[in-house]
């Protein structure tokens, strides 16, 4: 791995870090300004909202001056939003959300759609190892969360963060990187007028859109889930997010094994399957134990999902991937901001979290019918051959 690479799986660490921050934070946030669960819910809707904004940029700012530039401009942004999100109101709050959400929208389609270029005849396997990356920073902030939570002294972690988020932006901004040189000249030309007809854009986009939400609604309210369920004085409820992104990481790096024997939209549905065994779980779940159970086979379903939708993308599209990649992570931030938000308000609505987590088993089963009809279109257009 050269330098460069590695640079960007610290960057992608970190990125996971902030993705998933509302989980484990969500308990602590929602006590200090005094939140019902829909306005919890809001809080996913500001990051992934202005995450769609982020992803705009990050497609004009690769086209014009290429990843390094993306990738330094959202860890910035990132930065700015940690340092303001340690200590702040719940109206600043709110603006260090988003500004954190713009700062991932910008980083998350360059770093994988620049490991995509790097790596053409594997890119399911590098992609998988890129989101393992991911899945660290995913797995370690609960961790955090957790140690600090009874001291109140989490606002540590924020400021550490935005110190490393500035460190890696330093690092990549000086480090030889070898980019890819096709990006400009594909984007130049006047191709893809077609993308918006294509039948595969709405499978993709669907699928890119509730995968994001799922992640995020499991991911996200885990930890509010357990905290309920709490009898004793303790912080064991903020590591259930843990045990879900855990999950992601160890089926992340087991998945390039797989793909060795099984192809990518199968490896895909039968994660969906067990994804969805794993959410019926937390659902019957009573106890915190189960809880954990529950997001641990959910974790290991969703593991392979979304690098392969990005490697889909990628083999699908061809060289209007960078183009199409636009339109796919801005429908995955919007499902970021749509999904969880509607769990908050259903549990608002029926008075139990358990109800509202339901969102994320129908979108599991929604999921399974995409990748049923990709692998469907798919095969009519070579036999049409």
């Amino acid at each position: 791995m050269s330098p460069g690479t590695a640079l960007v799986h610290g960057a992608f660490v970190l990125t996971g870090v902030m993705t998933t921050l509302l989980g484990p934070m969500l308990p602590v946030l929602s006590a200090r300004w005094a939140l019902d669960d829909t306005q919890a819910g809001y809080l996913f809707t500001a990051q992934f909202a202005s995450s769609m904004a982020g992803v705009s940029l990050s497609g004009s700012a690769t086209q014009r001056y290429g990843y390094r530039v993306a990738l330094v401009l959202g860890l910035g942004v990132m930065a700015t939003g940690a340092a303001v999100l340690a200590r702040s109101s719940w109206a600043a709050g709110i603006a260090a959300v988003c500004c954190y959400g713009f700062g991932i929208g910008v980083v998350s389609p360059a770093a994988n759609l620049l490991i995509a270029e790097l790596n053409p005849s594997n890119r399911a396997a590098a992609l998988n190892w890129l989101n393992f990356s991911w899945g660290i920073g995913a797995v370690g902030f609960p961790l955090g969360v957790a140690l600090l939570a009874l001291s109140h002294r989490t606002s540590l972690l924020m400021v550490g963060m935005a110190s490393m988020l500035l460190l890696t932006a330093l690092s990549l901004s000086f480090a030889p990187f070898a980019m890819p040189k096709r990006l400009r000249a594909e984007q130049r030309d006047g191709g893809g007028s077609s993308l918006g007809r294509n039948w595969f854009v709405f499978l993709l986009g669907s699928l890119f859109f509730l995968y994001v939400g799922t992640e995020n609604c499991i991911g996200g309210w885990t930890a509010s889930y357990a905290h309920r369920m709490t009898t004793v004085h303790g912080t064991f409820w903020a590591l259930t997010p843990s045990f879900f992104w855990g999950a992601l990481l160890a089926g992340r790096a087991l998945a390039p094994g797989f793909l060795r024997h099984m192809g990518e939209r199968h490896l895909a549905s039968a994660g969906l399957l067990i994804a969805s065994c794993g959410v019926s779980v937390l659902l019957a779940a009573r106890t915190i134990g189960v809880v954990s159970l529950g997001a641990v086979v959910a974790g290991l379903g969703l593991a392979s999902v979304f690098p392969i939708d990005i490697a889909l993308l990628a083999e699908l599209f061809g060289e209007m991937a960078s183009r199409a990649g636009g339109i796919m992570f801005a429908l995955a931030a919007l499902g970021g901001a749509t999904l969880p938000w509607l769990v908050g308000l259903v549990s608002t609505r029926f008075g139990n979290l358990k109800i509202g987590l339901a969102v994320s088993l129908l979108s599991c089963l929604m999921m399974l019918f995409l990748f049923y009809l990709v692998g469907r279109t798919s095969n009519e257009d070579k036999d049409g051959e």
